[in-house]
């Protein structure tokens, strides 16, 4: 279980998020739902121990994440950011054997279990033919594939995805989408966070809505998506249908 007790956070004396709570539990996917600004980005960046709190903290299990080394984060936490420069040329399986540097020793030698670990992900994320090719080549959904395979070789209990289906086609997003419900019915701890009405609909079990930094709704798609907070966080109506169907009007 990750969960959050009271966390405020921000960057110097500009504050994003207030006082937010919550706890998720093993085996789910948990839509963390939006509009620009709000502090999506920002939340997962506490999550991942990439920003740490200014109040209050995070559990994983019983264990208090700012206490742990980043080594044992790592292999605890994955997470896909919205957008990654390589800072220098890598092909696809150098990106994707990153995800393996928690586990390697101080040589940083990768055994056969490592390379195994990111093979599989690369086949996961129907990347596999473009292995030995630099990243700089590639598409911008295959290099966002890649960096989701990045993060599904780190093998971490749980995984934090921010807008994971930018640049996505929809046969790609749609089997990603797919993808985390498997994860989650293995016993990970899905993490998504998005605008898109549709993605978190389709494959959440929970959805946190953010409205200027606080947590103005928490609970199912159908009862958040359908909410008055929802309305006044995006301005428009979410009406859903009994077989799925949403429609959208002005607020």
């Amino acid at each position: 279980m990750i969960s959050c007790r009271g966390v405020s956070a921000g960057y110097g004396a500009h504050a994003v998020l207030h006082g937010i709570s919550f706890a998720l539990k093993p085996g789910t996917v948990n839509g963390i739902l939006g509009p620009n600004g709000c502090g999506k980005t920002t939340l997962l960046r506490v999550l991942s121990r990439v920003l740490p709190p200014s109040a209050g903290c995070v559990k994983l299990g019983a264990d208090d994440l700012a206490r742990l080394g980043p080594r044992q984060a790592a292999c605890r936490i994955a997470l896909v950011p919205q957008e990654e420069a390589a800072a220098h040329p890598l092909t696809v399986r150098e990106l994707v054997e990153l995800g393996r540097t928690p586990y390697v020793g101080q040589f940083g030698w990768l055994h056969r279990r490592d390379r195994l670990a990111a093979e599989h992900a690369m086949r996961e994320m129907d990347i596999y033919r473009a292995a030995d090719r630099l990243l700089e080549e590639l598409s911008g959904g295959e290099r966002k594939r890649a960096v989701v395979a990045r993060a599904l070789a780190q093998e971490a209990g749980v995984l934090l995805l921010d807008e994971p289906t930018v640049h996505l086609d929809v046969r790609h997003a749609l089997d990603l989408l797919g993808l985390l419900r498997r994860l989650a019915a293995g016993g990970r701890t899905i993490v998504i966070a998005s605008h898109e009405f549709w993605q978190l609909a389709r494959a959440c079990d929970r959805l946190l809505l953010l409205d200027r930094g606080r947590l103005a709704a928490d609970g199912p798609p159908r009862r958040v998506l359908s909410s008055r907070a929802c309305a006044r966080a995006f301005g428009v109506r979410i009406r859903l249908g009994a077989t799925g169907t949403m429609g959208i009007g002005v607020e």
